[in-house]
């Protein structure tokens, strides 16, 4: 079960990768930015989970994760290079796909760690949410976490619906796909047609 998470891991930061190296491409960054904004979007978001958490950074200890990174930015950085250009919708996509694998990542870790549920809800978030959040500051762009359709909102549903179901005795490998693909689901529905959870009211 813990090389099946390890993959699972290893899965959610080669997307990250790809959403930090799309998003340094659209900046005209070196390739010394592709690498650092690649990075912290990777893994930023579980760095700070395994701080608050007290637990070992994951990444410390395991180089696979950063061979993950170099891999997936070159392979990336070949395909731009090749097509010269993207749809912003595969920006979009591919941090839809990494908050899924990664908001279910955080939740299973903190509940592995004895937290209570709504703890390891947020802690899904944070995994999912806080490493493109700082991506978004270092290319200067509104982070998607305040601005995006049900960016932590979909987070929180997916980690909460997998915490649910492991609380019920659910297989948990059945509730990491379910609580995943309803991430997924979500992100891509508010994506579609613009959902988001307005407060305020704006004239235009």
């Amino acid at each position: 079960m813990g090389e099946l998470y390890h993959w699972f891991d290893l899965l959610g930061v080669a997307v990250f990768a790809i959403s930090g190296t799309l998003l340094a491409h659209e900046k005209s960054m070196d390739g010394f930015g592709v690498i650092v904004l690649a990075s912290v979007t990777a893994i930023g978001g579980g760095t700070l989970r395994d701080l608050i958490l007290d637990m070992p950074v994951f990444w410390v200890h395991d180089t696979s994760y950063f061979i993950t990174i170099l891999v997936t930015v070159a392979i990336t950085i070949v395909w731009l290079n090749i097509r010269q250009s993207f749809p912003h919708f595969l920006l979009q996509l591919a941090d839809a796909l990494g908050i899924a694998f990664f908001a279910i990542m955080g939740a299973q870790k903190a509940l592995g760690a004895g937290v209570p549920v709504m703890t390891a809800v947020i802690m899904g978030v944070l995994t999912g949410c806080f490493g493109g959040m700082i991506r978004d500051v270092l290319a200067r762009e509104v982070p998607m976490l305040l601005k995006g359709p049900l960016y932590a909102i979909a987070c929180a549903i997916g980690a909460g619906l997998y915490a649910q179901l492991v609380s019920m005795e659910i297989n948990q490998q059945l509730a990491m796909w379910i609580g995943g693909l309803t991430t997924l689901m979500v992100r891509l529905a508010a994506i579609r047609w613009q959902l988001s959870l307005h407060v305020f009211r704006y004239h235009n």
